[in-house]
């Protein structure tokens, strides 16, 4: 982080200060505080940071900003709202730089296109990227507030549950490029139909800097119909061939994916090493941005190669001959048929799947996992296995659909039990379900008994 005053900070958040020091951190956990840190005292649903602001200044902090009077002597910058503060704080703070901001966003492949984004950017630029799952108006403040005097570019990933967040990010950021990967039914329980995401994840237009570019994908009939006003649209696909950047001669080979990228009247060769169709889209999705951005395909194509899977996003992993595929992030019936497409195109002696409930999906929950069990089918897996009250449904559709074998679980034992018993040399293991089912439980059950 650039180095700042409390003054400065004061001054840009309208709060008032009681001594001047030197920040040159932000932080708002007071077990990570140090000197130079400033705490952020953020008030949540269930806690009060402010209990915690003796023990940061003790742990070092060289300030802390707050709403009330706390037990505690110190360095302090007082505002209304300590939240709003740390937004409106990030907004000024990320205006005293003078360089490319991308802000993504889309219903699934958010993180992968950041990363790959970020890779492409990376070869030109000393480029940010947004860290982890730091992507709400907490998390997207706090990395702005990294930028510093070497940073020459940033990536910046926007999440959302409902309606107006989008919006509070991209003002916060004021990008000046935008990607939208797609728009797919996660969040169907907040926001009721697909076209309310469309108009949710639109929302990055609001503080995406005008005559500044937007690149949306081409083959998706939502984002392909979308009514973009100030800003050139830039598409990028593969079925489309009216796309700005396609790919073509698309090869899955082992781990990676190569295929030939067309724009314009010219190609470019690109290859990435991980496998899927939706990560052509993703990998199109950044080599389009640095392209608007001024990096030259040559470079675009060296990141792209460079990239490699983060946490437990599509992570392959090869064990006592077994493979591996560990998706385990998040889950929703658009990013499970693409892993189950994944895994359908894999060389392998058997394809299992083992999927666990998708969660927030509302009224769709139901229909959703009955049709897993059916895109199982079309998969042409050999063994199926779910876990959870929720997939119980996608087992049953998966056996009237002739699954051969379809097991049923809602106990992580039983099925690393079941998963171990069954597991033979040459076998491709998909794991997917929604974060909150903590599927990695049953994935390191699994790699304990295989290590022994």
């Amino acid at each position: 982080m650039k180095k700042l005053t409390v003054k400065q900070i004061a001054d840009a958040v309208g709060g008032t200060y009681n001594k001047d020091a030197e920040i040159s951190e932000i932080c708002i956990d007071s077990r990570l505080c140090k000197p130079g840190c400033l705490y952020v005292a953020i008030k949540g649903e269930n806690f009060d940071g402010h209990t915690f602001t003796a023990s940061a200044l003790a742990n070092g902090a060289s300030a802390a900003m707050i709403n009330h009077d706390v037990d505690a002597e110190g360095v302090f910058i007082r505002v209304e709202d300590t939240h709003k503060a740390l937004m409106r704080l990030a907004h000024w703070f990320r205006n005293t730089f003078d360089i490319p901001v991308v802000g993504l966003t889309g219903s699934v492949g958010k993180t992968t296109t950041k990363e790959m984004t970020w890779c492409v950017l990376n070869e030109k630029f000393n480029a940010l990227k947004t860290e982890g799952n730091l992507n709400n108006n907490i998390g997207l403040p706090r990395t702005l507030m990294r930028l510093d005097e070497d940073t020459e570019a940033a990536v910046i990933e926007m999440g959302m549950s409902s309606r107006g967040e989008i919006s509070e990010l991209s003002l916060i950021a004021e990008p000046t490029a935008a990607i939208i990967s797609n728009i797919g039914v996660s969040h169907m329980e907040n926001l009721g139909s697909r076209e309310n995401i469309l108009k949710a994840k639109l929302e990055i237009l609001d503080g995406l800097r005008e005559n500044c570019p937007i690149l949306l994908n081409g083959d998706d009939p939502y984002l392909a119909g979308a009514v973009i006003e100030n800003h050139p649209v830039f598409y990028y696909g593969i079925d489309d061939k009216n796309c700005d950047y396609r790919a073509v001669n698309i090869e899955q080979n082992d781990d990676k994916t190569e295929f030939d990228i067309v724009y314009g009247d010219e190609t470019q060769h690109a290859v990435i090493p991980t496998i899927g169709r939706h990560n052509v889209y993703n990998a199109l999705a950044a080599f389009g941005t640095g392209m608007q951005l001024g990096v030259t395909p040559e470079e675009a194509v060296r990141g792209l190669a460079k990239y490699t899977p983060s946490g437990m996003r599509q992570r392959m992993k090869t064990v006592n001959g077994i493979r591996f595929i560990e998706d385990c992030y998040n889950a929703s019936p658009d990013s499970q048929r693409a892993a189950l497409k994944m895994l359908s195109e894999l060389k392998a002696e058997r394809k299992i799947a083992v999927l666990g409930d998708m969660l927030e999906l509302g009224t769709i929950s139901e229909e959703s996992h009955r049709n897993a069990g059916l895109l199982a089918a079309k998969a042409k897996v050999d063994v199926f296995m779910t876990y959870g009250e929720r997939s119980l449904a996608a087992a049953e559709k998966a056996r009237e659909c002739g699954v051969p074998e379809v097991y049923a679980f809602t106990d992580k034992k039983a099925l690393a039990d079941k998963l171990f018993e069954t597991l033979k040399q040459g076998d491709a293991v998909l794991f997917k379900a929604s974060r909150g089912m903590a599927l990695e439980d049953v994935i390191n059950d699994l790699y304990g008994r295989m290590n022994k």
